[in-house]
């Protein structure tokens, strides 16, 4: 066979015949080189077919928007939300786009200072202002100088990069928390992300800054309600920092839903969010308890014993998703799951 039929034969996968050189006639090279082209122009075809259509199946709507854009820190409800890569965006508030880290570099969630969940936030003229009991307002500008220090900070194992927020703002945490030496940094757009492998091993791959793991959690109303049917005292939607709150599904029936599309933006289930400290925490007056709501959820929301190396024993409330497609998300989305 000719050089030319039986590379191209290669290159789709596809034997090449081997005869000797005295018996190959010019008509076996033509031969060769149509059969290439037939079996090029059938891979061609399987990939220029259109996708069979998926059936939308509708699963709730969209209730409430959250961004947190301080790690542990209150969070901020919003209407409408673009959704990004690296998760919710409304303006210059980004989720989970700024962090509380100690002067060596190591994070600070509410699992060591709990009183950051009484920092509260809102976005005013371009500034994000934050607010706590006893402390004068920090204003925070949303875009800070390049004059200001960029370092590698450790998170969950992992470094990333922040720019540092400056001393007024290391010094208004360092006041408020008054347990030791605190600086803010923020996260830029054009940092690389956290990748969610190194954390979650098997999860699917997605670039975080600084959540847990993943850019999107989804919690219905229906599992809070559950969860408060267990608790004398009942716990509140924010306790729980989801994305995106679900009404008119139910109970975990999240749980189920492996790709979603919400508005013009389709998701994919990441891994269950596996539930800590944090839960334990009160949101109004910053006092851990290190018992509930933690205990109550491992009495019935432990793992499958197949997942025990992923979860270990923390109990599951709310679904990790990983953003395929970006949008926009409005409260009152309908949200389909793609079969």
């Amino acid at each position: 066979m000719g050089a030319a039929g039986s590379s191209t034969l290669a290159r789709l996968g596809l034997p090449a015949l081997h005869l000797p050189a005295q018996s190959q006639p010019a008509w076996l090279g033509v031969a060769a080189l149509g059969l290439a082209a037939v079996a090029l122009g059938t891979v061609v075809w399987r990939h220029a077919r259109p996708r069979r259509p998926r059936r939308l199946q509708r699963v709730g709507t969209v209730s409430e928007l959250w961004i947190f854009p301080v790690k542990s820190c209150k969070g901020v409800s919003v209407s409408e939300a673009q959704c990004t890569a690296m998760g919710l965006r409304s303006g210059h508030l980004r989720d989970r786009f700024w962090l509380v880290i100690k002067e060596d570099g190591h994070m600070v969630t509410a699992q060591q200072e709990p009183h950051l969940v009484m920092v509260s936030i809102t976005y005013e003229d371009n500034h994000l202002v934050l607010r706590a009991p006893g402390m004068e307002p920090l204003v925070l500008q949303s875009k800070l100088p390049s004059s200001n220090a960029l370092h590698y900070y450790r998170l969950f194992g992992l470094d990333i990069k922040g720019r540092d927020c400056g001393d007024e703002a290391a010094q208004w945490f360092t006041n408020f928390l008054k347990t030791d030496t605190f600086r803010l940094v923020q996260f830029e757009e054009n940092m690389k992300g956290r990748e969610a492998k190194k954390i979650f091993p098997g999860i699917v791959q997605n670039y975080v800054a600084y959540p847990d793991c993943s850019p999107i959690m989804i919690l219905s109303e229906a599992s809070l309600a559950d969860l408060n049917t267990r608790l004398e005292k009942k716990v509140k939607m924010d306790q729980f920092r989801p994305s995106i709150v679900v009404t008119g599904c139910s109970a975990f029936e999240e749980d189920t839903w492996d790709e979603l599309l919400i508005g013009n933006v389709e998701m994919k289930k990441a891994l269950a969010c596996p539930r800590c400290i944090m839960t334990t925490v009160d949101p109004d007056t910053g006092v851990i308890d290190r018992k509930e709501r933690l205990e109550t959820l491992k009495s019935y929301r432990l793992c499958d014993p197949s997942e025990r190396q992923l979860y270990k024993l923390s109990p599951l409330l709310g679904i990790y998703f990983s953003v395929e497609k970006i949008g926009d998300l409005k409260v009152g989305d309908t949200m389909y799951q793609m079969v």
